[in-house]
């Protein structure tokens, strides 16, 4: 099986909508409080965090054959 390259863009997105998602779910059994207004930047700063790091890290690379 080959190798896939590391894509660091969807790594940050996965992990910040998985955040975000823990977050609700926690909220919804009222274990943590966490308001809307909140999550909201954080999920929105977060996919902004990785797509400049997708595109930062994307433009150095070659193809290879």
């Amino acid at each position: 099986m080959r190798r896939h390259d590391l894509e660091p863009g969807k790594l940050i997105a996965g992990l910040v909508l998985l955040t975000a998602g823990l977050l609700r779910v926690l909220d919804a059994t009222d274990v943590w409080e966490t308001a809307l207004w909140v999550l909201i930047p954080v999920v929105v700063g977060g996919l902004s965090l990785a797509a400049l790091a997708s595109v930062y890290l994307g433009t150095g690379r070659g193809e290879r054959g």
